[in-house]
């Protein structure tokens, strides 16, 4: 009897409330920007920016413009497309949150047009390819601070990065 009693006890504790606490659920759910991230238009080629050229490289790398965003969590998303000499392109729907330096995979394009929904969670920057650290550093987060709008992202990618991660200062507006 006493061993029917304590199997029944080790059993209780081994059930799962359905009842969860009102910080549990805010807390397993993602945030708001982030709960369904909408996917954006499959890339077209005649807008897509080149930036990182390195002759003789075995991929070039674009950036569509149209999909550049930033929300007001300082989270920059974008569609990247890798595109190798042989003409393989790979593309995926990005974002880089540049406060604490992590990035994600929302999306990989498929040959017909369409995306596939990643199920990827932020990562550090730390374990990702150059290529999300060289988007992060030299032209979406600058010194750690996210672009204020997309054009400014757009700014950064004509021009080979972005004047914050080439050094300048901020003098504007001061006297010579």
């Amino acid at each position: 009897m006493r061993f029917l009693i304590a199997l029944l006890l080790v059993a209780g504790c081994a059930t799962k409330s359905a009842d969860q606490s009102d910080w549990e659920r805010a807390n397993r759910t993602p945030a708001p920007s982030e709960a369904q991230v909408e996917l954006p238009a499959y890339p077209a080629v005649a807008r897509l920016i080149e930036f990182e050229k390195h002759p003789g490289a075995a991929f070039r790398y674009f950036i569509d413009p149209e999909t550049l965003s930033v929300d007001k969590e300082g989270v920059v998303r974008y569609v990247l497309v890798a595109r190798s000499s042989s003409g393989v392109q790979n593309v995926s729907y990005e974002g880089l949150r540049c406060e604490t330096a992590e990035y994600r995979f929302y999306a990989f394009g498929q040959a017909d047009g369409t995306w596939s929904r990643s199920r990827s969670d932020w990562r550090s920057l730390q374990q990702s390819q150059p290529l999300q650290r060289i988007l992060y550093a030299d032209y979406f987060c600058p010194q750690k601070v996210a672009i204020f709008n997309p054009g400014e992202g757009v700014r950064a990618l004509r021009d080979g990065g972005h004047p914050f991660a080439k050094g300048f200062g901020g003098e504007l507006g001061r006297d010579k």
